[in-house]
């Protein structure tokens, strides 16, 4: 009986480095050696597809209440403003932003070779009729800008020069409500870490308490190149102190059955992708409030509210954050923040995966 069983382990563990293998194999650039990715994945349903085309994809419409809460995200179906696309070029990445809110739509990975097969390189964050994956924020609480407000690019540079360490890429809203919302984005030498700030300028004659909001909205499609032999969790996650670390399903988020901390002062939200992943980073004490929705047909998002407190008449607020995009680099994922590694989700492998990844990472 002792031999059957060694013998049924000795195969469970031969297995289970055969697929560690594979894995390895398309971190590293390279084709799966013995389960191959099949064909891209059909487009997202027509919805989003229209959505992406249309540069709608968000949260539903406000209720209108006076009270913060996801529901007061903009969204809807509304035709979109005339925009632009800014292509931002970094030795490690190279992003699109819609100059309609200031949004990221696009990163692409050239260090990384997309799993289709097709030898490009790896697109992340989309806007297409492939693929909706957008990052986006704004202000709510009030007519304020928001991720649909057409914003003006600040002259400068949008590419990082050789001996150049960092990267700012600056966008203004007009006076909207009574606010102006400048964004910042700080690109760094070698990093997947983008540095934003977002600075409220009270240009009205009486006080006002906006809210911020940041979200990462996606089609609930697997990725592209996914192997059919096995499979790995793509979607929305949520960490906090108290609860930890808590991946949501897109059919939960369908069925309107989630069940996470709705509020906390610590944390980051999440959405997950084999190998990579996105995540908007806060600084622990913010006070923020967490959220899960659907958006349209096969296009959900994850996302925190946090509020800016009174901003008294010609005085301003600045809040700090961080956007990770990016691969799910095990070292690098904790030291930008506690509990950011959990998104490299291993699922039943992981008392196997874990020694031998920090094995293959000493010998690489």
């Amino acid at each position: 009986m002792n031999d059957i069983r060694r013998t049924i382990l000795w195969v469970i563990f031969g297995f289970s480095m055969v697929l560690l293998w594979d894995k390895w194999q398309v971190h590293n650039g390279q084709k799966a050696t013995f389960f191959p990715t099949p064909a891209a994945v059909t487009a997202p349903a027509d919805a989003a597809s229209a959505a992406a085309a249309s540069g709608t994809a968000s949260v539903p419409t406000a209720s209108g209440s006076t009270a913060a809460s996801p529901a007061q995200v903009p969204g809807g179906a509304a035709a979109a403003p005339a925009h632009e696309l800014v292509t931002v070029r970094t030795d490690v990445m190279e992003v699109a932003f819609d100059t309609q809110g200031g949004s990221m739509s696009k990163a692409v990975f050239p260090r990384f070779k997309s799993m289709d097969g097709s030898n490009k390189p790896f697109v992340l964050l989309d806007e297409s009729r492939e693929r909706v994956y957008l990052a986006q924020t704004g202000l709510v609480g009030g007519d304020f800008p928001n991720h649909k407000t057409p914003l003006t690019l600040v002259p400068g540079e949008r590419t990082l020069q050789d001996g150049q360490n960092e990267l700012v890429v600056r966008f203004e809203s007009p006076e909207v409500g009574g606010l102006k919302l400048v964004k910042s984005y700080t690109f760094t030498r070698g990093s997947y870490a983008i540095k934003v700030q977002h600075e409220v300028f009270n240009k009205s004659g009486a006080p006002v308490a906006p809210q911020l909001y940041m979200q990462l909205v996606r089609d609930g499609n697997p990725p592209p190149g996914e192997s059919s032999f096995y499979s790995t969790f793509t979607g929305p996650a949520i960490y906090t102190d108290a609860k930890k670390y808590q991946k949501i399903d897109f059919k939960s988020i369908e069925n309107n059955k989630v069940d996470v901390e709705k509020s906390a002062s610590n944390g980051y939200v999440a959405m997950v992708q084999h190998y990579f992943a996105s995540a908007w980073l806060l600084a622990d004490g913010l006070k923020r409030e967490l959220f899960t929705r659907k958006v349209d047909t096969n296009l959900y998002a994850v996302g925190m509210i946090t509020p800016l407190d009174s901003i008294a008449p010609g005085a301003s607020k600045l809040v700090e954050s961080r956007l990770f995009v990016g691969p799910q680099e095990e070292k690098m994922l904790e030291s930008l923040a506690p509990g950011l590694e959990l998104v490299k989700d291993y699922g039943w492998l992981t008392i196997l995966a874990k020694p031998l990844y920090w094995l293959l990472t000493l010998l690489y």
